[in-house]
């Protein structure tokens, strides 16, 4: 039973079906339940939750991001599927916050100061929260002394800079320098994303890393987990 539920939490990660509701992409799915369903169908009948995000959401968008890469998704894919996994976390949150559950490490993600630019900074947010880290999103338009103050008192492990323009890109410049001002540069492992942006500007403006996704940004992280970053 509990294999069956969790077989069916993971397929309907890929099929993008947040609810009963939703069609997804295979048809035999229609009027069935889905991810949401499947989450509280999971709790109910005491699947652990480690069970639930590791071999159901996180594995489920594995192989969406691996469809992501050999472009079999696209951009509409991928975001449904970490809509699902998005409401299944927000289920699960307030049990991963009374349990004794150790999150991968704590996440604090931006848009910079002048971009309005935020879908690719809120499937980055989803998928890093359905990988097991704690994310704290700031949202768009973040002053970078919005920024530091929060990395200064929240002192998370990582922190993600987006920008989609040319110009607001500069900002991640400004975020990285005032970190170094304020004596907490190297207490954060900067990460930086967007249209904009390369591997070039990231090592320019003296980022750790350049994601390309937030398929790309999991990988850097474990990376960054497995070199003994805590």
């Amino acid at each position: 039973m509990s294999e069956d539920i969790i077989a069916a939490l993971k397929e309907n990660v890929i099929q993008g079906r947040k609810t009963i509701a939703d069609e997804g992409i295979d048809e035999a799915l229609s009027g069935k339940p889905g991810v949401v369903e499947l989450t509280q169908s999971a709790l109910d009948n005491n699947i652990p939750l480690e069970t639930i995000i590791a071999q159901g959401l996180t594995a489920g968008m594995q192989v969406v991001g691996e469809k992501f890469a050999t472009k079999e998704y696209f951009i509409p894919d991928m975001l449904a599927s970490a809509e699902a996994v998005g409401a299944a976390m927000e289920i699960l949150k307030p049990l991963l916050e009374a349990s004794n559950i150790e999150t991968k490490g704590k996440f604090v993600i931006a848009t910079v100061k002048g971009d309005i630019h935020d879908i690719g900074k809120n499937i980055v947010a989803i998928l890093l929260k359905g990988a097991g880290y704690e994310v704290d999103d700031l949202g768009v338009d973040v002053p970078t002394e919005k920024i530091v103050e929060v990395v200064r008192e929240s002192k998370p492990q990582f922190l993600g800079l987006s920008a989609l323009l040319t110009t607001t890109m500069l900002v991640m410049k400004e975020v990285v320098e005032a970190l170094k001002k304020s004596g907490i540069r190297d207490k954060v492992k900067v990460l930086i994303g967007g249209a904009a942006v390369s591997d070039e500007y990231a090592r320019e403006i003296g980022a750790d890393a350049y994601c390309t996704d937030g398929f790309h940004a999991i990988n850097v992280l474990d990376a960054f987990q497995k070199s003994g970053v805590q």
